[in-house]
């Protein structure tokens, strides 16, 4: 059989590992994400997007938890989703403080927004010190010395912690 049949064969059967969990255990799960959300348009779209993560991540049909699985995928995106709302909320308070003739236009609201969506996303895959530690250098204007007690760690890991940052900030920039 040459690869490229193995391969149709495998997408096939994990397509209908998914389409059973989905079929036993989707309504659940948006009964799950209404009861947690409050909104069931908010849940509907979660939902459907764990089920893409899951289709995704091409998990075998050995889960032995399904429930769990789904529901930690969930929590996942409505943390992701939280956190979202939460820069928007922020970045709308701010606009909100400035005179009309300084507010950016609306394409450059959504541009700005996605920056900082990307950013947010770049600073979650950081450890805590190391987001920490940017945010102080970038943001604060700390120096070394004054992170590095803050943080309780030397001047070399503070040093190291910002390039880790910085790398990937270049990541970020070279998907771009």
């Amino acid at each position: 059989m040459p690869a490229s049949d193995c391969s149709l064969s495998t997408d096939s059967l994990h397509g209908d590992a998914v389409g059973r969990l989905y079929g036993e255990h989707h309504g659940w799960l948006l009964s799950w994400l209404r009861y947690k959300l409050g909104s069931a348009h908010l849940a509907a779209d979660l939902a459907h997007d764990t089920f893409v993560r899951v289709l995704a991540t091409r998990a075998q049909a050995g889960i032995l938890q399904p429930r769990a699985y789904l529901r930690t995928i969930a929590h996942g995106l409505a943390v992701n989703y939280w956190r979202r709302q939460d820069i928007e909320r922020a970045y709308l308070d701010l606009l909100a403080t400035l005179p009309a003739d300084l507010a950016p236009s609306p394409e450059e609201r959504l541009l700005v927004l996605e920056a900082l969506h990307q950013a947010d996303a770049m600073l979650a895959r950081l450890s805590h010190k190391a987001r920490r530690a940017f945010l102080m250098h970038q943001v604060d204007g700390s120096t070394y010395a004054e992170i590095a007690l803050e943080l309780c760690v030397s001047d070399r890991m503070v040093r190291k912690y910002v390039a880790q940052a910085m790398l990937q900030c270049l990541a970020l920039a070279a998907a771009d």
